[in-house]
């Protein structure tokens, strides 16, 4: 399997070079140069396997030329061994209707895990194929730095350095990054929002200087290998609903677009999707694009949903490319517009090309907390605000009531403690695999948003490339 950058100047790589990698070196996201194909056949032919077949089966196409069968497996089986449900992924029925799809069950309890905990094998296993230390920069917005900071803690040849918004995640979140006193791992609370964060970690990438000093690679959805590890969960799901006699509709709350992407991937696999329901908080980015063309970039509000407190989607720019014809060098031309102005408008083929299988919605602090009621009150179902935003965007989404819709539960409610409370007067709790959590050392710097500071606290930390 080749990729190739949604940039169009970059090398084409395999996979284990684009996992290694995380960011094109013309600054863009890598994709498949085409799209893998499944019959009708092959999708029946999930039915009654395990989760790990499963991904065996939908990943070897994405992995061939760097892992056999036997190898995927093997990974795979590592990676959900440690998920506390034999499902890995269950799912919950809500009403006639609509169903939970519980993706926190991993040792973090966020949905990261899916990817991460695959990811952070990958890594190790190409690691041990070459003489080269890696050096993992990250932002994240609550769940993507703990998710990985536990998949790669203690691993040999990686370090990881990961920066979140002082102040703007949740106290467990926090707490899951910074009580691993691992000696290759570093958290940084930036003076700023996620989007800083993330602009901070794009422009090392893109700095020669910088990125020439050390093997840099991603953890955040940017790395193609991450996202290729959440289109599992939506055959996964599919599949149990009937699939693919049944078309099903997905409900996913996101603010950096690449659990939702990942489910346009297993559309154009061939998997019968019916739409993908966009949900965003108050931070519409994504909703305004979707709707009216209008790729704008505003300030972030901090909301019970820190998760998606987001104005500038990486993975939005994947879908872009390959809507709008996969012409990389004129997206290259668009993104470069973005990024100076802060503002774009969608091409009319952009536009049209999302439009026949994405909808979205924006919902607000009101209507997420009064989804947490609505699951509680009717079918005892504990959800955390995240969840709740795509469940209030799966209700009004006016899906017809013979197709199931499933909404993406992307976070355990014990995380949101509070938010939870307020909505439902129950405090969840935390499950007895955090342990004392709240007990443990915490340790992490507290840097303003400024490049220069950050590189400088990297680059005494980083074992360099030739170290």
């Amino acid at each position: 399997m080749e990729y190739v950058s949604t940039r169009g100047s970059a090398p084409a790589l395999d996979f284990e070079n684009v996992t290694l990698a995380g960011l094109a070196k013309d600054g863009g996201l890598y994709l498949p140069s085409e799209w893998p194909r499944f019959s009708r056949e092959d999708i029946l032919a999930l039915r009654g396997l395990s989760y790990v077949e499963t991904a065996v089966r939908v990943m070897t196409p994405f992995v061939a030329g760097a892992l056999d069968e036997a190898e995927l497996r093997e990974l795979c089986t590592s990676a959900y061994g440690r998920f506390s449900h034999q499902a890995v992924t269950p799912m919950v029925q809500l009403d006639h209707q609509h169903w939970l799809l519980e993706l926190f069950h991993g040792p973090t309890l966020a949905f990261k895990d899916v990817a991460l905990q695959l990811l952070g094998l990958l890594f190790e296993r190409f690691l041990s194929r070459r003489d080269t230390h890696l050096t993992i920069v990250g932002a994240t917005s609550g769940d993507t730095g703990s998710a990985a900071i536990d998949a790669v803690a203690g691993r040999a040849k990686v370090d990881i350095f990961m920066l979140h918004p002082e102040g703007r995640v949740s106290d467990v979140q926090r707490r899951q990054m910074t009580t691993v006193l691992s000696p290759n791992v570093y958290n940084i609370a930036i003076q700023g929002s996620f989007d800083d964060a993330q602009a901070l970690v794009k422009r090392m990438f893109n700095d020669p200087e910088f990125a020439g000093k050390f093997n840099l690679s991603a953890v955040n959805s940017i790395n193609w290998a991450r996202l290729m590890a959440q289109i599992v969960y939506y055959f996964y799901a599919a599949v149990r609903l009937g699939s693919p006699n049944q078309k099903i509709a997905f409900a996913v709350p996101t603010g950096n677009f690449g659990d939702v992407f990942a489910g346009y991937v297993a559309e154009r696999m061939g998997l019968p999707i019916e739409r993908l329901i966009v949900a965003t908080n108050v931070n519409d980015i994504l909703h305004r694009a979707l709707a009216d063309g209008d790729y704008s970039q505003g300030s972030v509000t901090a909301t019970a949903t820190p998760s998606m407190d987001i104005q500038v989607s990486s993975n939005f720019e994947r879908l872009l490319f390959d809507v709008g014809g996969r012409d990389g060098l004129a997206l290259a031309e668009q993104m470069k517009g973005f990024e100076a102005t802060k503002a774009m408008r969608l091409t009319n083929a952009q536009r049209e090309g999302a439009s026949s299988l994405f909808s979205s919605a924006r919902i607000d602090g009101d209507a997420m907390a009064q989804a947490i009621r609505w699951a509680y009150d009717g079918s005892g179902e504990v959800i955390d605000p995240h969840t709740a935003v795509g469940l209030a965007a799966a209700r009004e989404a006016g899906i017809d009531p013979a197709i199931p819709v499933v909404t993406l539960a992307t976070a355990h409610p014990s995380k949101f403690r509070d938010a939870v409370e307020r909505a439902t007067g129950v405090r969840p709790t935390l499950p007895s695999r955090l342990g004392n959590i709240f007990d443990r050392e915490e340790r992490y710097a507290k840097l303003s948003a400024h490049y220069a500071e950050v590189t400088a606290y990297i680059a005494e930390r980083a074992t360099p490339r030739n170290g």
